[in-house]
């Protein structure tokens, strides 16, 4: 079997691609800011603050957590979850290099 298209390019770049994925849609951009709101919270809080269904809710948590952009423990029969700053950290690193390389470019 031949490369799959992940393999011709650095495990950074495939980390970054796979985290901007993630940030790729407005729901979870809404649960993001919304933990950083609260610092913590129970699924079913999050839920409540967006016009979704609960399944739905459950998915892009699901999609954030495999990002590795937030994190869970489990509390009772409860998910608590918080956003992951490892992660983050990464995103600030990689912006911060383009900005400051951009901000150096002599383009048209």
């Amino acid at each position: 079997m031949g490369a799959t298209k992940t393999d011709h390019f650095t495990e950074q770049q495939n980390k970054i691609a796979t985290i901007a994925k993630a940030l790729g849609h407005p729901a979870r951009i809404a649960i993001i800011e919304y933990l950083l709101k609260v610092n913590t919270c129970i699924c079913g809080d999050i839920v409540n603050e967006l016009p979704l269904a609960q399944a739905t809710v459950s998915q892009h948590l699901k999609e954030l957590k495999n990002a590795g952009l937030i994190k869970g423990n489990i509390e009772g029969t409860a998910i608590c979850y918080c956003i992951d700053e490892k992660t983050f950290e990464i995103l600030k690193d990689y912006f911060s290099n383009i900005i400051v390389k951009t901000s150096d470019q002599k383009c048209c």
